[in-house]
């Protein structure tokens, strides 16, 4: 992004200065080699470990959480005077060896400020991952990452912990608002292309959680178990693919097991798969509290976060004691400090430190509004309810809290939006996370952008706390549009699929009253809509981050086409999904629980492919504001699958469109599987041609033993749709077969 590259170069000569380092000191490489920039990474940090003493290297595989605390015994644990007070992590450098510290901050929709624990220190809050994931653009996911690394960098720090992609095995996960959907190609590659954004800041970013944290329920002691095949095929793949095309400086593992080991000490996980299959050179770090003893060293993490949320700092005094009794290696210990400083020194965070100073949130929030307005989801229009038009005379307004803003998810990843104070709601309750149960609405009323796009409309605004009175404010509308929310939040799952507070009946009141019904859903996750024969038109709008409510006005008056689709499938029913009960509800705190995922890598869409059951609204769907068609189709074989295809633009305006390729059968056997995909922008009557090339991991199955994808010789199927569960024409070829292994 120029706008970010243009703030990076002032900064360059004082950065350079602040850590006594210049390319042109040829004495200070030579005395010390591991901050010569030509060196490979890997070389650098060979050098860096072999100068560091052990109390040194012990220093690098622990950290705080920024925040002034109290030890075991009652103690005031004072703040390091180089942390910066309310942020998320720090850990200590090593001055005498120009080894940089590490400044964290939580950053999946933007630097993070959950508790206002900063005061005043805000941030572009950018839409949730879920509407991300809807613009299906891989390129709008590099400029959310950039956006946020360039912030991080600006605001004084040098790791991100984004990257949130855990697949939606359940539609109730209340954070699924953080990650990225239910299919393993989409989410790898749009986290992939975040991270390159991050990390081309000079700010290391994450991957998180690793793996398999569905659930939030009890996420502390949950045991998440899967045959091993089906977790290879589905959330390992998208891990797999982020951590290829992204590179990023580390993995976060997750709170839960997998398969009956914590999966910050899971030695298959982060051992075998991770390090020794994958190759991956960055290093582990734990979710904050996650850490259950030193053994965790051996099984393949590299480093404790947030300490003190742990019943004792493991890795500093009883990771010296494991290494005096040689429980643990020397070379363990090496090895983790070295994956810590290779990533330091390949994101460039040694020559380009970050360096408070002011930023651009006009420029940032231009790509806010841009990101809202691409992947909010037109998900039925029925009678061309929708544009609506300038000149309407009156609108109803309903409930939503429109008049004050839009709702955002809670949780570690919350932001303070840089564009004005947010309304806080508290909502209350217990849990481990009682502390962020408050609803926060960004300061962006799509009531006032509803104004703005009708200045000469009559318009009402009703808080929806009624039905009868809701009913009475749309009855004698031109149009009346509800808005709903239901809040998610990290710690938590939601119990069902509806609509809290009544909305349901409110909506149901409002469309019997008034059949130009425009419902406008602020959700982190799909909701069963009772009302849905009733009203004409209904839009998905996530939260849509700080520019969401002139985002949504935009889209019902035509002033953007919508074209996001939908990253995740809404079920009719709860009845339809894996779980039809939401698992472990009402567990007490802390209690062993366990789901079985036995859905293996039927994730969404695939699970309701493979046993018949259609959908509310199918992954991939979303409208438009006008046409496309699909012709000239052309598929190839060999090693792998191509496709060739036009999309045309056949309506009256401009427009978006989503091309989807799935795999419809494999070597004779049914299946269903999205293998590729390409956002496309057309005038009215414009074409272009796509190409695209499946993974070829996409068509095969893994074989668990012989740790390798197998793709089996024969005939598969390809076909170009608008939805999962809207194929329209394609095509078959031959593949020669292969199998694949897994050890880079």
């Amino acid at each position: 992004m120029p706008l970010l590259d243009e703030l990076r170069k002032p900064a360059l000569a004082a950065a350079l200065l602040l850590i006594g380092f210049s390319s042109g000191n040829a004495t200070a490489r030579a005395a010390r080699p591991w901050l010569d920039a030509s060196l490979p990474p890997d070389s650098r940090a060979r050098l860096a470990v072999r100068a560091m003493t052990t109390d040194e290297k012990i220093g690098l595989v622990h950290g705080i959480m920024a925040f002034v605390t109290k030890d075991h015994e009652g103690r005031v644990v004072p703040l390091p005077p180089a942390a910066i007070a309310g942020s998320a992590g720090y850990v200590p450098g090593v001055p005498r060896l120009g080894i940089p510290a590490l400044y964290e901050t939580d950053a999946s929709l933007g630097v993070a400020n959950p508790l206002d624990l900063r005061p005043g220190d805000v941030a572009t809050a950018l839409p949730a991952s879920l509407l991300l994931a809807a613009t299906f653009d891989p390129r709008l996911a590099y400029a959310a990452g950039a956006l946020v690394g360039a912030e991080a960098h600006d605001k004084g720090f040098n790791v991100l912990l984004g990257g949130g992609m855990d697949l939606t095995r359940d539609p109730r996960n209340g954070r699924n608002f953080e990650y990225l959907g239910e299919d393993p190609w989409l989410a790898g590659v749009m986290a992939g292309a975040a991270v390159r954004g991050t990390q081309d800041q000079h700010v290391i970013s994450t991957v998180k959680h690793f793996a398999l944290n569905a659930n939030e329920t009890n996420r502390l002691t949950l045991d998440a178990r899967i045959d091993r095949e089906g977790l290879r095929e589905s959330d390992l793949l998208a891990f797999e693919i982020a951590v290829e095309r992204g590179h990023p400086g580390a993995v976060m593992c997750a709170y839960n097991k997998v398969n009956g080991a914590y999966s910050c000490g899971n030695d298959w996980l982060l051992n075998e798969v991770l390090k020794r299959e994958w190759g991956y050179r960055g290093w582990v770090m734990s979710d904050w509290g996650a850490v259950h003893g030193v053994d965790d060293a051996l099984h393949g993490l590299d480093q404790e976060s947030g300490q003190q949320l742990d019943p004792e700092v493991w890795f500093d005094a009883p990771l010296r004691a494991a290494l005096a009794r040689r429980e643990v290696p020397e070379a363990r210990l090496d090895d983790m400090a070295e994956r810590i400083l290779r990533s330091i020194f390949a994101v460039g965070v040694v020559e380009h430190p970050p360096v408070k100073r002011a930023i651009d949130y006009r420029g940032h929030a231009a790509v806010a509004l841009d990101i809202a307005r691409k992947g909010i989801v037109l998900l039925k229009d029925a009678h061309a309810v929708l544009p609506l038009s300038a000149g309407l005379k009156r609108i109803a307004v309903i409930g939503g809290h429109a008049n004050l803003g839009v709702l955002s998810g809670g949780g570690s990843s919350q932001v303070m939006p840089s564009n004005g104070a947010p309304t806080r709601i508290p909502v209350g309750g217990t849990g481990t996370m009682e502390a962020f149960r408050t609803e926060l609405y960004d300061p962006s009323s799509p009531l006032r952008a509803i104004q703005r796009a009708a200045p000469s409309a009559a318009i009402t605004y009703d808080p929806g706390a009624y039905p009868e009175a809701a009913a009475a404010a749309a009855a004698h509308a031109d149009v009346a549009i509800v808005f709903a929310t239901r809040h998610e939040l990290e710690g938590y799952d939601s119990p069902g699929l509806e609509l809290p507070y009544g909305q349901d009946a409110v909506i149901d009141a409002v469309a019997r009253a008034n059949p130009h019904t425009v419902v406008v859903l602020e959700t982190g996750n799909p909701v069963l809509m009772p009302w849905l024969d009733r009203v004409p038109a209904v839009l998905a709008a996530w939260y849509p981050g700080q520019a969401g409510g002139q985002a949504i006005a935009d889209v019902l008056f035509g002033a953007a086409d919508p074209s996001g689709r939908l990253p995740i499938t809404f079920p009719r029913a709860a009845s339809d999904l894996p779980r039809p009960a939401l698992p472990n509800l009402g567990s007490a705190l802390g209690a062993a629980v366990s789901i079985d995922y036995t859905e293996g890598a039927d994730v969404g869409y695939r699970w309701y492919a493979h046993r018949g059951i259609r959908p509310l609204f199918a992954f991939g769907h979303g409208l438009s504001y006008t046409r496309f068609e699909y012709d000239h189709i052309h598929v190839t074989g060999g090693k792998t699958l191509g496709i060739r295809f036009e999309v045309r633009n056949t309506g009256g305006r401009a427009g978006a469109d989503v091309p989807q390729v799935y795999l419809t059968s494999a070597a004779g056997r049914p299946t269903l599987r999205l293998i590729g995909f390409q956002r496309v922008d057309l005038a009215p009557g414009a074409a272009r041609e796509i190409t695209l090339t499946a993974d070829p991991r996409l068509l095969g199955r893994f074989d668990e033993a012989g740790k390798s994808w197998v793709i089996p010789a024969g005939t598969y199927s390809l076909r170009v749709g608008e939805s999962a569960d809207e194929l329209m024409s394609g095509g078959e070829a031959a593949l020669t077969g292969s199998r694949i292994p897994v050890t880079r």
